[in-house]
């Protein structure tokens, strides 16, 4: 076998992306140049022979999709997962982790306007956000910033793939200082609402978001996540 049959087995098999280290502890024979010789061929081959599937680098890794535009098809059939999405809030939330990371809570919620605890931990809960560090000042509150199952869930091969903040609301290219000293809320600066997820914030709202939205979650309704776009295999 040839190092572009062991590279695309392995990438075939593999429900996450990747990395040129990780693949190359396939077989002894396998350096990182070969394997990244072994991706530029496949990819070519893919495009070439117009697969239905296509090599992509993701989360800094490697991994092989289905093409976005055969999602209509596989969308018929029970066998292949079904991806949902994030609600508004949890989205909302999300973006401003990923735009402004390491953030804490009270930022999150100033810049929401709602408490947005519970929406974190679902977003934790999910592997897309995680504690990144403490903020100086009382308490040391926590510091979030989103993971690498954020950015395979999103087809991102790393932060600098996302949007231009100029595409982007005011309120995420405007930065306004918020003093994180304070452990708990401010109710002079900003009335919070609720975060139970079925008060006012509703942050686990069953809305899905548009497709068009920059980013879209693919948790099965059950809980388990699923990959952005199906699989061949």
């Amino acid at each position: 076998m040839n190092a572009s049959q062991i590279v695309e087995a392995i990438l075939f098999a593999s429900e996450a992306p990747l990395k040129t280290d990780e693949i190359v502890r396939a077989d002894e024979s396998l350096d990182e140049d070969m394997v990244e010789r072994a991706v530029a061929e496949l990819r070519s081959f893919y495009d070439q022979t117009e697969r239905a599937y296509e090599l992509l680098e993701v989360a800094e890794g490697y991994q092989i999709l289905t093409r976005p535009e055969f999602a209509t098809y596989l969308e018929r059939f029970d066998t292949v997962p079904r991806p949902s999405r994030l609600s508004g809030p949890a989205l909302e939330a999300l973006a401003i982790i990923a735009y402004r990371q390491p953030i804490g809570r009270i930022e999150v919620e100033y810049i929401r306007g709602v408490s947005s605890a519970g929406v974190i931990r679902s977003l934790q809960d999910r592997g897309l956000v995680d504690v990144v560090g403490r903020a100086e000042g009382l308490g040391r509150p926590f510091l979030y910033g989103t993971t690498e199952r954020f950015l395979s869930h999103f087809g991102f091969g790393s932060l600098e793939e996302l949007p231009r903040p100029e595409e982007l609301p005011v309120v995420l290219r405007e930065r306004v200082p918020l003093g994180l000293d304070d452990e708990e809320d401010d109710p002079d600066q900003l009335e919070l609402g609720s975060d139970e997820p079925d008060a006012a914030g509703k942050d686990e709202a069953a809305a899905g978001v548009d497709d068009t939205d920059t980013l879209v979650d693919d948790t099965d309704a059950d809980g388990a996540d699923t990959d952005p776009s199906a699989r061949t295999d």
